[in-house]
C-alpha cells in the first residue's frame, strides 16, 4: 500500500482508527472494482461476509417493500465505508446496496478483519465508533424528516454539497432527482414543488445544475424550527 493509498483510505474513520499497518494487511494487493450505474453490490439477505470502501462515486443502501417500492436507508460517497456493522455481526445484509453513479469500490473481506480483531481487540471498539457515526447520521436523517418542511430538507441537502458558509455557490446534483426525493422522504412531484419554492431564496435549477445566490440566507431558512409544508 502506497502513501497515496493510505491518504485516501484514511479518510474513513474505521481505517484511520486501524492505522496504516493493519489496514495494509487487510487490503493487501486488492484494487477497487469499477461499477457502472445501477449495478448491485449486494442484495438484501446475502451473507454479510465483507464491507466496502468507496474510492469514487455514490452508493445507495435501500430496502424493498412487498409492494415493490424502494425505501432508501442512506447514501454514501467517496471516502466512506459501509456495511461494516452487518459484516461484524455476521448473518445477512439487512438491506441492498446499489451504485447510483459510476464508481470504484474496494471490497474488504470480513475473515481478515475478524482475525485482526482477535490479535488486537481495540479494533472492535474502533468498529463500534465507525458504526456509531453511521447511526448518528441515520438519527439526524430521521430528525430532519420529522422536524423540517420539504423545502427545508432540500435546502439542507443542497447545503451539504458545498463548503462555503456565505456568498453564492453552484453545484451539480450528485445523483438523480428521484433518488434525492426518496432519500429525503418525498415523492418526485413533491420534490419538484418544494424545489420550486426555493426560488424566492435565490435557488435556481437548470437540469442537474443548482445555483444558490446566498448560502447564509439558505442556511438560516433550513435551520428554522417551524414546519411549513
Amino acid at each position: 500500500m502506497t502513501t497515496d493509498d493510505w491518504t485516501i483510505l484514511s479518510r474513513a474513520p474505521l481505517f484511520q482508527a486501524m492505522g496504516s499497518e493493519i489496514t495494509a494487511s487487510l487490503i493487501g494487493s486488492r484494487v477497487p472494482r469499477h461499477y457502472e450505474r445501477g449495478e448491485r453490490i449486494f442484495q438484501q439477505g446475502d451473507p454479510a461476509d465483507a464491507f466496502f470502501f468507496i474510492r469514487e462515486g455514490w452508493v445507495k443502501l435501500f430496502r424493498e417493500r412487498e409492494d415493490g417500492r424502494e425505501i432508501v436507508v442512506s447514501t454514501f460517497t467517496a471516502g466512506e465505508t459501509f456495511a461494516e456493522a452487518a459484516m461484524f455481526l455476521g448473518g445477512r445484509y439487512p438491506a441492498s446496496a446499489e451504485v447510483v453513479t459510476p464508481a470504484r469500490i474496494l471490497r474488504v473481506e470480513g475473515a481478515g478483519l475478524r482475525q485482526a480483531i482477535l490479535k488486537q481487540p481495540q479494533l472492535a471498539l474502533d468498529m463500534l465508533a465507525a458504526a456509531f457515526v453511521h447511526l448518528k447520521q441515520l438519527v439526524e436523517q430521521i430528525e430532519q424528516l420529522k422536524a423540517q418542511s420539504a423545502p427545508q430538507r432540500i435546502a439542507d441537502f443542497l447545503l451539504g454539497q458545498v463548503s462555503a458558509e456565505s456568498g453564492p455557490a453552484e453545484i451539480a446534483l450528485p445523483y438523480d432527482k428521484a433518488l434525492i426525493a426518496n432519500r429525503l422522504g418525498m415523492q418526485p412531484e413533491s420534490f419538484s414543488r418544494a424545489l420550486a419554492r426555493l426560488r424566492e431564496l435565490g435557488v435556481t435549477v437548470a437540469r442537474d445544475n443548482v445555483r444558490m445566490k446566498d448560502i447564509a440566507r439558505l442556511t438560516e431558512f433550513a435551520a428554522r424550527a417551524t414546519r411549513d409544508d
